[in-house]
């Protein structure tokens, strides 16, 4: 009897205790990231909260790191270019930037509009608004940012915010210069 009631203690204390470490050090499984249904929402929240011409089309810029805000990654290269997708598959125009001559194309950068030229871009595109965002990684979570400008007075228009799990592809993303 003393066996059996040892054998049912011991099982109860095993069973708790993948309780204690999730509290103490996370979940054992990492949730993992899915960037493309997650900017899908994102995306869908922001046409959420804005009525926009049908005829006139957005830029997108690259999405920077909120502590670097001339700089990128992988990352924030990947997570623009899907949001410009996004926007495509709704029916969105969007600009190609890479066809844009007047933005700054750094080397593993992106796009990176500077604010002197986005009037200009703007104007010959008859941009109605330019997509901008940042990121800003933390131990567990990458926090994003997105924001719909306004080309003329940079009028935020409307914005939408998420997060990413960091597992490990998005790490890999934020850490990759290349």
């Amino acid at each position: 009897m003393k066996r059996r009631t040892a054998a049912l203690a011991l099982l109860a204390t095993a069973a708790a205790l993948p309780g204690c470490a999730r509290y103490y050090y996370g979940d054992a499984a990492p949730v993992r990231a899915d960037l493309v249904e997650t900017n899908a929402k994102a995306i869908d929240t922001l046409l959420q909260r804005i009525n926009l011409d049908p005829t006139r089309p957005i830029l997108v810029g690259t999405l920077v790191s909120i502590d670097r805000l001339a700089e990128s990654s992988r990352l924030g290269r990947t997570l623009s270019e899907q949001l410009a997708g996004q926007l495509v598959q709704r029916g969105v125009l969007v600009v190609e930037p890479r066809l844009r001559d007047n933005l700054v194309i750094e080397p593993n950068q992106g796009e990176l509009l500077l604010s002197r030229e986005l009037h200009e871009v703007s104007q010959r595109h008859d941009a109605q608004a330019v997509l901008i965002g940042t990121y800003a990684a933390s131990l567990r979570s990458v926090y994003v940012s997105l924001k719909l400008v306004h080309p003329v007075g940079n009028l935020v228009m409307a914005a939408a915010d998420y997060t990413l799990p960091m597992d490990d592809n998005v790490r890999m993303l934020l850490h990759a210069r290349s």
